[in-house]
């Protein structure tokens, strides 16, 4: 029976595979996926719940009815009824400081995208270097590399994290987004020199070779433009898991303390207290993350099918 690391190594390393030839002659790779994609609603439901999503966080602070951290609904409150029930002009109730739980949820979206995106940022940045390094020079440095790589990815992704999250004495958005970063390294390190090796031999590679062409040049110029495509994809589901771990680390108190700049996963955790008696004020930021991560898996998993000619529908 194969580990979980291992599984995990084999699904990237099919993914680095995919995307490097198209069975459509004179059709370039991205084009052939793209007509693919119009026509395939799987697609077409992410990319609505993304475009929603991205235009909800961009324009947030303009649409909420409210001051997220105004206490408004704060003399509603008593000991049997901590959580004020929702009312003209708080469609959604408040949450146990009285502070407008629609406003907080239209807010608590930028904060997710900025935790979600500068993660993803971070170890898309930090698996180039690595892969690159592997992919490109080969011989000990990709020996060296990959071994530093397959143990980062032996380890549970999410146990890493809290590992990571933990070690700064002061949590804030900023160690979430470091943790997140680090996690996603070795997945795009692995993903982007498996489609370096796959360039190596190519036709394009090769000729560049014979003429005589620098091996830095090679690989910037050809190997590495043409190894992004599997990258770009894994990208969009990593956001998704992203998402998902940022909320986890916040849920558990490892994100940052100040509860007046609202996000999804910082205001589940403090929700849990409620959930017997008030699920509702748990089910609405539980589902904004349900909903967005959804929608980041389902236009990746669709541009992952699109770009392999393996996987044609």
């Amino acid at each position: 029976m194969t580990s979980p690391g291992q599984r995990k190594k084999d699904r990237i390393d099919a993914l680095a595979e995919a995307g490097t030839l198209s069975d459509e002659e004179g059709v370039s790779l991205w084009r052939s996926a793209w007509r693919r994609l119009r026509r395939d609603p799987v697609f077409l439901v992410g990319a609505v719940i993304i475009a929603l999503f991205l235009v909800l966080a961009l324009i947030a602070p303009w649409i909420a009815p409210h001051d997220p951290a105004a206490r408004l609904l704060i003399d509603q409150r008593t000991p049997n009824n901590p959580i004020p029930e929702p009312q003209p002009g708080h469609p959604l109730g408040a949450d146990d400081a009285g502070r407008d739980m629609l406003s907080r949820l239209l807010v608590g979206s930028r904060q997710t995208l900025i935790v979600g995106v500068m993660a993803t940022l971070g170890g898309l940045a930090g698996g180039l270097t690595l892969g690159t390094l592997a992919g490109g020079l080969g011989g000990w440095v990709d020996g060296a590399v990959m071994r530093v790589v397959d143990v980062m990815l032996s380890i549970p992704s999410l146990l890493m994290a809290f590992s990571i999250a933990a070690m700064f004495a002061r949590p804030s958005q900023w160690t979430v987004i470091l943790a997140i970063a680090i996690i996603q390294i070795p997945i795009f390190a692995r993903l982007l020199r498996g489609s370096m090796m796959a360039q190596r031999h190519s036709d394009h590679v090769l000729a560049a070779r014979a003429l005589g062409v620098r091996p830095a040049a090679i690989v910037f110029r050809h190997m590495l433009p043409n190894s992004l495509g599997p990258v770009i994809v894994q990208g969009t589901l990593v956001l998704a898991v992203a998402i998902i771990d940022a909320a986890a680390l916040s849920f558990l108190g490892l994100g940052s303390p100040d509860d007046t700049v609202p996000e999804w996963g910082q205001m589940l955790g403090k929700a849990q207290q409620y959930f017997n008696t008030h699920p509702e004020v748990a089910v609405y930021p539980a589902l904004c993350i349900i909903v967005v991560a959804l929608g980041f898996t389902l236009m990746g998993e669709s541009l992952r099918e699109a770009l392999d000619p393996k996987s044609r529908r």
